[in-house]
C-alpha cells in the first residue's frame, strides 16, 4: 500500500506524493458516531499546521461537523420546520415563491457550508441586474440571513455569511395622497356607485385594504356609531386568507362619522334588496364589500376597480393604499398630533407613523428655515408669493 502513517493523524502516500491529514471532528450527537475528514497537502509542515490549528478550533468550539447540506436542502428544512410552523400563511407564501423562484435556480447547488459572502453579494447584484429592485432584493437578503442566522444556532455554520455583506438599499417609495379639495372630489364621484364604501372606509378613517375586505356587519354598530376593526382579509397567491391583524394595535374601534354611516346603511340595505331578489343564488358572506350575489371581493380585484374608477374619472393617479395617505395627510394639516393619527391607522407606536411619513407629515421647509434665519413673515407682511 502506497500511503503510509508519518505522524500521529498524518499519513504519507509514496506514488501520489501527498500528506493525508486526519481530522477529527467528535461525535455526531444525530448518529452517536465518530464524525472524521480527510484532507491532502504537499508539504508536511503544510499538514501539522492544519492539523493543529483544526484541534485548536475544535477544543475552543470554533469547528461544526462537516454535513452534506446544500443551500437548497437547509432552505426546505427550514421553511417546514420553523416557517410554516411560526409565521403567518401570506409570509410562508412569499418566501417559498423567492425561494423557488430565485434562490435555489441560484444558489441551490452550493453546499451550505461552503457558502461564502461573495456569493451573496454576486447574487444580489444580478438580480439588480436582471430588473429586481433594491427593495425587492433586500427582502430576499432579509429571507436568506434570518435562514442562515438558524444554521449557525443549529451548528450548521460557524458564522453567517449573510452578516458580511453589503446590504441591498432601502428606497423609500414614493408616497401619492389625495388634498381634501381632491379627496371630497372623489367621494362625490363615487356617491352612488360599487366603489362608494370602498372608498369612504379608507378615505374617512384611513383603512387598509385588508381592512375594509376583513369587514363584516358584525363589526358595524350602528347604534353605537362604532367600527371594530378585528380581522383582515389577505391574498396568499391565488388563496384569499381571512385573519386577525398581525399587530395587537392594528385591532382597534373607531368612530363612525355621520357620511360613512349613511353609507354604510344604504349598503346594507342594498345587499338585503339583493338576497330578497337572488334568494338562494345570494351568498350571505356577512361582509360588507361584496359582489351584488353577496361574494367578498379579492383583494387585487378591489383594487383594480379603485385604479379604474381614477383612470376613468380622469384624476389625479392614486392607489386603493393612498386613501391611508391622504387621510393621515389630511389629519396632519389639521393639526392633529402624530401619536393620534398612529392610533387611529392602527400603528404599533408613533415611531412607526414618523418612520412612514416622516416627509409627509413633515412641517413646510419654508417655515423652518424661516425660524432658523430669522426670515419668516411678519404679522401683517403682504405674501406677494
Amino acid at each position: 500500500m502506497a500511503r503510509r502513517k508519518i505522524e500521529r493523524n498524518i499519513s504519507y502516500d509514496d506514488e501520489r506524493k501527498r500528506y493525508y491529514v486526519n481530522l477529527d471532528f467528535g461525535i455526531d450527537p444525530e448518529t452517536g458516531k465518530q464524525v472524521k475528514q480527510t484532507k491532502t497537502f504537499p508539504k508536511l509542515t503544510q499538514a501539522r499546521s492544519a492539523l493543529r490549528q483544526h484541534e485548536a478550533d475544535r477544543d475552543r468550539g470554533a469547528v461544526v461537523l462537516p454535513k452534506e447540506l446544500t443551500v437548497a436542502q437547509w432552505l426546505d428544512s427550514w421553511m417546514k420546520n420553523i416557517v410554516r410552523l411560526s409565521r403567518a400563511e401570506t409570509t410562508v407564501y412569499a418566501y417559498q415563491n423567492i425561494i423557488d423562484k430565485h434562490i435555489v435556480p441560484a444558489l441551490g447547488a452550493v453546499p451550505l457550508q461552503k457558502l461564502t459572502p461573495n456569493q451573496l453579494q454576486k447574487y444580489y447584484a444580478d438580480k439588480m441586474g436582471g430588473g429586481l429592485t433594491s427593495n425587492t432584493v433586500r427582502k430576499h437578503h432579509d429571507l436568506l440571513n434570518a435562514a442562515l442566522k438558524v444554521a449557525v444556532r443549529q451548528g450548521l455554520l460557524l458564522t453567517n455569511p449573510a452578516e458580511k455583506v453589503e446590504t441591498p438599499k432601502l428606497n423609500r417609495p414614493e408616497i401619492h395622497y389625495y388634498s381634501m379639495e381632491q379627496l371630497q372630489t372623489l367621494f362625490q364621484l363615487a356617491e352612488g356607485t360599487r366603489l362608494e364604501v370602498l372608498i369612504k372606509l379608507a378615505g374617512f378613517l384611513g383603512l387598509r385594504r385588508e381592512e375594509i375586505l376583513g369587514l363584516t356587519w358584525g363589526n358595524v354598530d350602528f347604534d353605537r356609531k362604532e367600527i371594530v376593526i378585528s380581522s383582515v382579509r389577505t391574498s396568499a397567491g391565488k388563496q384569499v386568507i381571512t385573519k386577525e391583524p398581525k399587530a395587537a394595535a392594528s385591532r382597534r374601534v373607531l368612530y363612525m362619522p355621520e357620511e360613512l354611516e349613511d353609507v354604510l346603511r344604504r349598503e346594507r340595505q342594498k345587499q338585503l334588496d339583493y338576497q330578497a331578489k337572488l334568494d338562494d343564488e345570494y351568498q350571505n358572506s356577512g361582509f360588507v364589500f361584496t359582489h351584488e350575489d353577496g361574494r367578498p371581493a379579492r383583494p387585487n380585484y378591489a383594487s383594480d376597480l379603485f385604479t379604474k374608477f381614477i383612470g376613468d374619472n380622469h384624476l389625479p393617479p392614486l392607489t386603493l393604499h393612498g386613501l391611508r395617505h391622504s387621510f393621515a395627510s389630511i389629519a396632519n394639516a389639521k393639526g392633529i398630533p402624530m401619536y393620534d393619527i398612529g392610533k387611529a391607522l392602527g400603528h404599533s407606536s408613533p415611531s412607526t407613523t414618523s418612520k412612514i411619513y416622516t416627509h409627509l407629515l413633515d412641517p413646510d421647509h419654508r417655515d423652518m428655515l424661516g425660524k432658523m434665519w430669522g426670515t419668516e413673515k411678519k404679522e401683517g407682511a403682504q405674501d406677494h408669493g
